[in-house]
Protein backbone atom coordinates (compact mmCIF):
# COMPACT_ATOMS: atom_id res chain seq x y z
CA UNK A 1 0.00 0.00 0.00
CA UNK A 2 1.19 3.31 -1.20
CA UNK A 3 2.10 5.73 1.56
CA UNK A 4 1.35 8.97 1.44
CA UNK A 5 3.15 12.42 2.56
CA UNK A 6 0.38 14.65 4.65
CA UNK A 7 3.78 16.72 5.35
CA UNK A 8 3.61 17.91 1.68
CA UNK A 9 0.38 19.88 2.25
CA UNK A 10 0.75 20.96 6.12
CA UNK A 11 -0.46 24.19 5.86
CA UNK A 12 -3.95 23.34 3.92
CA UNK A 13 -4.33 19.88 6.37
CA UNK A 14 -4.21 22.61 9.49
CA UNK A 15 -6.32 25.05 7.61
CA UNK A 16 -8.81 22.55 6.45
CA UNK A 17 -9.10 19.68 8.94
CA UNK A 18 -10.83 20.95 12.01
CA UNK A 19 -14.12 20.00 10.79
CA UNK A 20 -14.96 17.62 13.56
CA UNK A 21 -19.04 17.51 14.36
CA UNK A 22 -19.38 19.34 17.12
CA UNK A 23 -21.70 16.12 18.85
CA UNK A 24 -18.84 14.04 18.61
CA UNK A 25 -18.15 14.39 22.57
CA UNK A 26 -21.72 14.80 23.19
CA UNK A 27 -21.59 11.56 21.07
CA UNK A 28 -19.34 9.68 23.24
CA UNK A 29 -20.14 10.99 26.43
CA UNK A 30 -23.87 9.55 26.08
CA UNK A 31 -22.14 6.14 25.45
CA UNK A 32 -20.29 6.43 28.79
CA UNK A 33 -16.96 7.57 27.37
CA UNK A 34 -15.25 10.11 29.75
CA UNK A 35 -12.13 11.95 29.10
CA UNK A 36 -11.67 14.21 32.13
CA UNK A 37 -8.90 12.59 34.04
CA UNK A 38 -7.97 9.14 31.77
CA UNK A 39 -4.81 9.22 29.56
CA UNK A 40 -5.62 8.82 26.24
CA UNK A 41 -3.65 8.38 23.35
CA UNK A 42 -4.65 9.65 19.84
CA UNK A 43 -2.65 7.57 17.32
CA UNK A 44 -2.32 9.78 13.59
CA UNK A 45 -2.89 12.56 15.19
CA UNK A 46 -2.35 14.76 12.09
CA UNK A 47 -2.89 18.79 13.51
CA UNK A 48 -4.32 17.94 17.02
CA UNK A 49 -7.87 18.50 16.07
CA UNK A 50 -9.04 15.28 17.79
CA UNK A 51 -6.76 16.26 20.75
CA UNK A 52 -7.47 19.53 21.07
CA UNK A 53 -11.10 18.26 21.63
CA UNK A 54 -10.49 15.83 24.12
CA UNK A 55 -7.92 18.02 26.04
CA UNK A 56 -11.00 20.79 26.52
CA UNK A 57 -12.52 17.60 28.46
CA UNK A 58 -9.47 17.19 30.98
CA UNK A 59 -8.25 14.34 29.09
CA UNK A 60 -3.99 13.71 29.68
CA UNK A 61 -4.01 13.42 26.19
CA UNK A 62 -0.68 12.57 23.59
CA UNK A 63 -0.60 12.60 19.95
CA UNK A 64 1.21 10.51 17.97
CA UNK A 65 2.17 11.22 14.59
CA UNK A 66 4.52 9.89 11.84
CA UNK A 67 4.85 13.70 9.92
CA UNK A 68 7.09 16.32 11.08
CA UNK A 69 5.47 18.53 8.75
CA UNK A 70 1.78 17.76 10.19
CA UNK A 71 3.49 17.95 14.39
CA UNK A 72 5.03 21.55 13.40
CA UNK A 73 1.31 22.52 12.49
CA UNK A 74 -0.19 20.70 15.82
CA UNK A 75 2.45 22.96 17.66
CA UNK A 76 1.81 25.96 16.42
CA UNK A 77 -2.39 25.39 16.51
CA UNK A 78 -1.66 24.65 20.63
CA UNK A 79 0.12 28.22 21.01
CA UNK A 80 -2.75 29.95 18.62
CA UNK A 81 -5.28 27.80 20.55
CA UNK A 82 -3.74 28.03 24.34
CA UNK A 83 -3.14 24.33 24.39
CA UNK A 84 -0.07 22.44 26.29
CA UNK A 85 -0.54 19.22 24.55
CA UNK A 86 2.31 17.24 24.06
CA UNK A 87 2.62 15.57 20.73
CA UNK A 88 5.87 12.71 19.31
CA UNK A 89 6.84 11.58 16.42
CA UNK A 90 5.68 7.95 15.93
CA UNK A 91 3.82 5.46 14.31
CA UNK A 92 0.63 3.06 15.41
CA UNK A 93 3.18 0.01 14.63
CA UNK A 94 5.55 2.07 17.16
CA UNK A 95 4.29 4.37 19.31
CA UNK A 96 6.92 4.75 21.33
CA UNK A 97 4.75 4.77 24.77
CA UNK A 98 4.98 2.98 27.45
CA UNK A 99 3.33 -0.54 28.03
CA UNK A 100 0.24 -0.70 29.96
CA UNK A 101 -0.67 3.07 30.46
CA UNK A 102 -3.21 4.34 28.42
CA UNK A 103 -7.06 4.54 29.35
CA UNK A 104 -8.19 4.90 25.91
CA UNK A 105 -6.83 5.20 22.51
CA UNK A 106 -8.09 7.23 19.69
CA UNK A 107 -7.54 7.01 16.02
CA UNK A 108 -9.29 9.42 13.66
CA UNK A 109 -9.22 9.45 9.92
CA UNK A 110 -6.16 7.43 9.88
CA UNK A 111 -6.95 3.76 10.42
CA UNK A 112 -6.52 2.94 6.77
CA UNK A 113 -3.25 3.65 6.49
CA UNK A 114 -1.69 1.75 9.23
CA UNK A 115 -0.24 -2.06 8.98
CA UNK A 116 -3.56 -2.97 10.61
CA UNK A 117 -1.36 -6.28 12.38
CA UNK A 118 1.20 -4.32 13.57
CA UNK A 119 -1.25 -1.60 14.86
CA UNK A 120 -3.52 -3.64 16.53
CA UNK A 121 -0.46 -5.11 18.88
CA UNK A 122 0.92 -1.92 19.44
CA UNK A 123 -2.51 -0.83 20.71
CA UNK A 124 -3.01 -3.62 22.98
CA UNK A 125 0.55 -3.15 24.55
CA UNK A 126 -0.23 0.44 24.87
CA UNK A 127 -4.11 0.28 26.53
CA UNK A 128 -4.54 -0.78 30.22
CA UNK A 129 -6.48 -3.82 30.81
CA UNK A 130 -10.22 -3.52 29.73
CA UNK A 131 -9.09 -0.72 27.44
CA UNK A 132 -11.08 0.97 24.99
CA UNK A 133 -10.16 2.11 21.53
CA UNK A 134 -11.94 5.01 19.63
CA UNK A 135 -11.58 4.22 15.51
CA UNK A 136 -13.29 7.61 14.07
CA UNK A 137 -13.57 8.13 9.99
CA UNK A 138 -15.10 11.41 8.40
CA UNK A 139 -15.29 12.90 5.35
CA UNK A 140 -17.31 14.82 2.61
CA UNK A 141 -20.72 12.87 0.88
CA UNK A 142 -20.85 13.13 -2.58
CA UNK A 143 -23.88 14.41 -4.44
CA UNK A 144 -23.68 18.44 -4.15
CA UNK A 145 -22.79 19.89 -7.59
CA UNK A 146 -20.20 21.08 -6.14
CA UNK A 147 -18.30 17.95 -4.83
CA UNK A 148 -19.27 16.22 -8.25
CA UNK A 149 -17.59 19.04 -10.27
CA UNK A 150 -14.26 18.51 -8.00
CA UNK A 151 -14.56 14.84 -9.09
CA UNK A 152 -15.05 16.02 -12.12
CA UNK A 153 -11.74 17.99 -12.09
CA UNK A 154 -9.12 15.66 -10.30
CA UNK A 155 -10.40 12.34 -12.53
CA UNK A 156 -8.35 14.29 -14.82
CA UNK A 157 -5.17 14.40 -12.48
CA UNK A 158 -5.36 11.37 -10.31
CA UNK A 159 -4.38 8.31 -12.29
CA UNK A 160 -4.90 5.77 -9.88
CA UNK A 161 -8.48 6.58 -9.83
CA UNK A 162 -11.17 8.10 -6.88
CA UNK A 163 -10.94 5.26 -5.37
CA UNK A 164 -11.27 5.05 -1.45
CA UNK A 165 -8.23 5.64 0.53
CA UNK A 166 -5.24 3.16 1.98
CA UNK A 167 -6.57 -0.08 2.77
CA UNK A 168 -10.09 0.67 1.87
CA UNK A 169 -9.55 0.30 -1.67
CA UNK A 170 -8.78 -3.33 -0.92
CA UNK A 171 -12.03 -4.53 0.83
CA UNK A 172 -15.20 -5.16 -1.71
CA UNK A 173 -17.10 -4.90 0.99
CA UNK A 174 -17.76 -1.93 3.67
CA UNK A 175 -20.04 -0.83 6.35
CA UNK A 176 -20.67 3.22 6.66
CA UNK A 177 -16.83 3.07 5.19
CA UNK A 178 -15.33 0.20 7.55
CA UNK A 179 -14.16 -2.62 5.70
CA UNK A 180 -15.90 -5.90 7.42
CA UNK A 181 -12.29 -7.23 7.30
CA UNK A 182 -11.02 -4.43 10.17
CA UNK A 183 -14.27 -5.73 12.16
CA UNK A 184 -13.26 -9.68 11.77
CA UNK A 185 -9.28 -7.98 12.59
CA UNK A 186 -10.20 -7.02 15.96
CA UNK A 187 -12.31 -9.76 17.20
CA UNK A 188 -9.74 -12.07 16.09
CA UNK A 189 -7.64 -9.94 18.36
CA UNK A 190 -9.35 -10.23 21.56
CA UNK A 191 -11.89 -6.29 20.38
CA UNK A 192 -14.98 -6.36 21.62
CA UNK A 193 -16.87 -4.07 19.40
CA UNK A 194 -19.20 -1.95 22.16
CA UNK A 195 -21.34 0.36 19.42
CA UNK A 196 -20.60 1.61 15.86
CA UNK A 197 -22.64 4.52 14.49
CA UNK A 198 -22.96 7.48 12.13
CA UNK A 199 -23.32 11.35 12.69
CA UNK A 200 -24.36 13.24 9.42
CA UNK A 201 -23.32 17.02 9.78
CA UNK A 202 -22.50 19.56 6.97
CA UNK A 203 -19.47 21.99 7.11
CA UNK A 204 -19.77 25.18 5.69
CA UNK A 205 -16.59 26.40 3.21
CA UNK A 206 -15.74 29.83 0.92
CA UNK A 207 -14.45 29.04 -2.20
CA UNK A 208 -11.16 29.11 -0.30
CA UNK A 209 -11.18 26.95 2.07
CA UNK A 210 -12.98 24.00 -0.07
CA UNK A 211 -9.92 24.08 -2.13
CA UNK A 212 -7.77 23.99 0.30
CA UNK A 213 -9.68 21.22 1.64
CA UNK A 214 -9.21 19.61 -1.41
CA UNK A 215 -5.40 19.78 -1.34
CA UNK A 216 -5.16 17.85 1.92
CA UNK A 217 -7.00 14.80 0.73
CA UNK A 218 -4.83 11.85 -0.27
CA UNK A 219 -5.55 12.31 -3.91
CA UNK A 220 -3.63 15.71 -3.92
CA UNK A 221 -1.36 14.88 -1.09
CA UNK A 222 0.04 12.49 -3.29
CA UNK A 223 0.86 13.97 -6.30
CA UNK A 224 3.79 15.65 -7.37
CA UNK A 225 3.90 19.45 -6.60
CA UNK A 226 3.66 21.06 -9.79
CA UNK A 227 0.71 18.42 -10.65
CA UNK A 228 -1.28 19.43 -7.18
CA UNK A 229 -1.03 22.98 -8.28
CA UNK A 230 -2.45 22.72 -11.73
CA UNK A 231 -5.67 20.65 -10.52
CA UNK A 232 -5.98 23.16 -7.82
CA UNK A 233 -5.88 25.90 -10.42
CA UNK A 234 -7.97 24.26 -12.87
CA UNK A 235 -10.75 23.53 -10.06
CA UNK A 236 -10.57 27.27 -8.94
CA UNK A 237 -11.40 28.39 -12.46
CA UNK A 238 -14.30 25.07 -12.37
CA UNK A 239 -16.20 26.05 -9.36
CA UNK A 240 -18.46 28.93 -9.36
CA UNK A 241 -17.67 32.35 -7.05
CA UNK A 242 -20.01 32.23 -4.56
CA UNK A 243 -20.67 32.92 -0.77
CA UNK A 244 -20.19 30.07 0.99
CA UNK A 245 -21.29 26.03 0.16
CA UNK A 246 -23.06 23.55 2.51
CA UNK A 247 -21.46 20.33 2.26
CA UNK A 248 -22.69 17.33 3.63
CA UNK A 249 -20.53 15.11 6.02
CA UNK A 250 -20.26 11.84 7.54
CA UNK A 251 -18.75 10.57 10.64
CA UNK A 252 -18.89 7.51 11.65
CA UNK A 253 -17.39 5.85 14.76
CA UNK A 254 -16.31 2.36 16.69
CA UNK A 255 -16.15 2.24 19.87
CA UNK A 256 -14.48 -1.28 21.19
CA UNK A 257 -13.16 -2.52 24.28
CA UNK A 258 -10.15 -5.20 25.16
CA UNK A 259 -11.66 -8.12 26.51
CA UNK A 260 -10.85 -9.56 29.67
Amino acid sequence: MRQIDFGQVANSYASSREDIPVTLMDSLLLRNIFFDGKKVADIGAGTGALTRKMAMRKANVIGIEPSQGLLTQASVLNRMKNFTIPYQQGTAEATGLDDSHYDIVTVMRAWHWFERPKAIEEVKRILKARGTLIVIDSGFLSGTSVVEKTFEVLKNYVTEGLKPSGSKADSNMRINGFPIEWFQEWEQNGFEVRDFYKINYSVNFTKQGWIERIESISWLAGLDEAVRKQALLELEKALPDQGQWAIPHECNVCILRVEA
